[in-house]
């Protein structure tokens, strides 16, 4: 037998284990085929082939386990417990960059399914060889590692230290400065999934130096960078006042304002919670807001979308105006409360109309003028109808009856109060009463009119316990009028009167 019919062998073997590998991943990238793979047993076969002289060979069988692992956890499990991950990390740094993006594939694909299945991943000891892959002079092999590192963080803080403990977070801030665009977008996800489990985490992503690189990226043209961008920045915000701080120091203000505006609803939304983020802290951190128009732009941007998208801007509202007097009228003046109303009405989703109920609880809280502005927009009947609506969820329930109560017991506004008196429950009808008996014994005006509107006859059919706080107001009420007005406007006085109309016998 010639040398060449023997080489031609290994050429069949090699060419047959090429197209193997090369069937099973085109076969792994439709879920329909998924099963059938695994049931023929394809893990244990692809195992070897990690480990094939042929370069291309190892790459291909990579990219199918990333495949099959990404699939569900079930696959993943299967790619932890076959002893593959060992495999693909076993000569990972001498490898081309093909071999190393397909085990980082890999790495995320198992990764990102459970915090077990990440730990497992942390545990073979994936982290360093990811930390080298993100030094490596091709930038498709640093953002397969920034990704892989990325689905590893964002399951929970220990996780993230890992990541972190590996080095991991200032070859990320070199990332976010390289020149592509997709490299940046994965590196500033990968930092902000490290910052949003604690402060300390958030703490090691300030001190690598990311703020200011982060925030020069604000009005970069891409929107999904933009979109990250926004969100790390949020995720570092959040925790304290000093990192809020840090953030604003940036100069972010007023060139994140142009974000709501933005035509990606995810830009929009991550631009009003990073804001939202630095509101919510102290009262200094939301008038340097409200001074640079953040206020204003917010409230546009509430008006100017629907659904999910306005729930930060929503908040951001309520937060600014739960600080004090001054910034709540500053929500008022800028025109804030119609369209918090009208998320309240418009929106089907609970917790977007919970949340919009209880900015306007925050807003009308402070004073009689403050609840006021709330009460004009004719938005307590709306409230008390959610409040009383069984299909309400518990939540919006709590919401709308807090807001209620917050707006009440400040509200003088009589008019507002008055066609609550017909609907109310006890638990609300004492404050809206309470009301009545702090404004009428000084207000001839209004007390002429509580008659009039037929408020001091629906007060006489409440049923109140005696000695109660609601039969308390009622009491003050009445003693604002003549007895025998009172007597008129009472259940079963008609009654009476017809009795003795009945028992009267005329003198002739």
């Amino acid at each position: 037998m010639s040398q060449r019919q023997v080489l031609q062998v290994f050429e069949q073997y090699q060419r047959a284990r090429t197209q193997f590998v090369q069937a099973v991943a085109e076969l792994a990238a439709r879920p329909q085929n998924v099963e059938t793979l695994q049931n023929a047993g394809v893990m244990s076969l692809l195992r070897p082939l990690l480990l094939d002289v042929v370069p291309t060979i190892q790459q291909t069988a990579a990219l199918a386990l990333g495949r099959l692992a990404n699939y569900n956890d079930d696959l993943a499990e299967a790619v932890v417990k076959g002893d593959i991950l060992p495999q693909l990390l076993c000569s990972l740094s001498e490898q081309n960059r093909f071999y190393k993006k397909a085990a980082a594939f890999v790495l995320r694909a198992v990764g990102k399914h459970s915090p077990q299945l990440a730990q497992a991943v942390v545990q073979c000891g994936a982290l360093e060889m990811l930390v080298i892959c993100l030094e490596d002079f091709d930038p498709g092999v640093k953002e397969a590692a920034s990704w892989a590192l990325g689905y590893i963080a964002r399951h929970n803080s220990e996780l993230s230290q890992a990541v972190v403990d590996a080095g991991a977070v200032p070859l990320l801030v070199l990332c976010i400065q390289e020149p592509e665009i997709a490299l940046k977008r994965i590196a500033a996800s990968t930092l902000s999934d490290i910052s949003k489990h604690s402060p300390e985490l958030a703490q090691t992503v300030v001190d690598a130096g990311a703020i200011a690189h982060l925030a020069q990226m604000i009005l970069n043209p891409d929107a999904k960078l933009k979109r990250q961008v926004l969100s790390a920045l949020s995720q570092i915000a959040k925790h304290s006042v000093d990192l809020a701080e840090l953030v604003v120091e940036a100069e972010i203000f007023p060139v994140v304002l142009t974000c709501l505006k933005d035509s990606d609803e995810y830009v929009k939304k991550n631009g009003a919670t990073l804001i939202r983020e630095i509101a919510k802290h102290t009262p200094e951190l939301s008038q340097l807001i409200v001074n640079a128009g953040g206020v204003a732009a917010v409230i546009d941007c509430i008006g100017s979308c629907r659904g999910t998208v306005r729930l930060p801007g929503i908040m951001m509202l309520g937060y600014v105006a739960a600080h004090s007097e001054n910034l709540s009228m500053a929500v008022i003046v800028s025109k804030g409360i119609p369209p918090l109303c009208a998320c309240l009405i418009e929106e089907h989703e609970d917790h977007i109309k919970a949340a919009a109920a209880w900015a306007l609880g925050q807003v009308g809280r402070h004073t009689p003028e403050h609840a006021r502005a709330v009460a004009v927009a004719n938005v307590l009947p709306t409230l008390l109808a959610m409040y009383m609506d069984t299909r309400s969820s518990e939540d919006l329930q709590m919401k709308t009856k807090k807001a209620l109560k917050n707006i009440l017991q400040k509200c003088t506004y009589l008019p507002a109060l008055e066609p609550l008196l017909h609907d109310a429950p006890p638990n609300i009808m004492k404050h809206i009463v309470g009301q009545f008996s702090k404004v009428l014994p000084h207000d001839s005006k209004a007390r002429r009119l509580f008659v009039t509107t037929g408020g001091l006859k629906k007060v006489q059919e409440i049923k109140a316990e005696p000695g109660s706080l609601l039969q308390e107001y009622i009491n003050t009420i009445n003693n604002c009028y003549p007895e025998e007005i009172v007597r008129y406007y009472s259940p079963g006085y008609s009654e009476i009167l017809l009795e003795r109309v009945e028992n009267y016998h005329p003198v002739l």
